[in-house]
């Protein structure tokens, strides 16, 4: 009586897991808004690592040295951190966010990690404080879908986006506003860009693209 006991508990788990993720994809799906800061350490997890590593995950972003880099929404500053190491002294890191609190945890990260190529700030995805053409590459990771208008923002990348520079998002199953690439593609192709490269699968994946010429 006891096993049966247990091994409906353990059957349990998977089952409300999908429940409750489900009830927040569902929630997040008609009211968007940002990760609250007290999260940032759950959501930045060792499963999560396994699949996105901080630093193999900027070499997947196709970062290098001395590149100027644009982060949107760091979290607790994991990949801010990974990314910043893979562009070194010679490059330069801004990450954003809307959240003041945010932007204060993910400054103490760079400060405690000796990084003097990051720069943290708050600022809105829709009036980016750059001028046209600034950075080599913007990036984000499990965050397009917090932002209410996807379009929007991408068309604000592509501004300050130099040339010849690529606009990166990497995506988990596991996060609430994952959205599948063929959104992406289509959210992108209306802002002006066009895929370059596109890594992993449904589980999880990073697509690159470029501007349009």
């Amino acid at each position: 009586m006891i096993l049966a006991y247990l091994v409906g508990a353990v059957l349990a788990i998977p089952i409300l897991f999908v429940f409750l993720h489900t009830m927040v994809r569902i929630v997040r799906r008609f009211h968007k808004f940002p990760m609250p800061e007290f999260m940032a350490d759950l959501i930045d997890n060792p499963w999560r690592r396994r699949f996105q590593p901080p630093y193999e995950t900027a070499v997947r972003h196709g970062l290098e040295p001395g590149m100027t880099v644009l982060e949107i929404g760091p979290g607790n500053g994991t990949y801010t951190v990974g990314a910043a190491q893979r562009i070194g002294p010679s490059g330069m890191l801004v990450t954003i966010d809307i959240e003041p609190r945010m932007i204060e945890r993910v400054r103490r990260k760079a400060a405690a990690e000796g990084l003097g190529n990051v720069t943290a700030k708050v600022a809105d995805v829709y009036d980016l404080p750059f001028d046209d053409g600034t950075f080599d590459v913007v990036y984000m990771i499990t965050v397009i879908g917090e932002i209410p208008e996807p379009v929007r923002a991408m068309r604000e990348f592509h501004r300050v986006l130099s040339p010849s520079g690529t606009l990166v998002f990497s995506e988990l199953l596991q996060d609430p506003d994952y959205p599948l690439a063929g959104t992406l593609l289509r959210w992108a192709a209306s802002a002006g860009f066009r895929l370059r490269t596109k890594i992993g699968g449904i589980f999880y994946y990073t697509l690159i693209f470029e501007k349009e010429l």
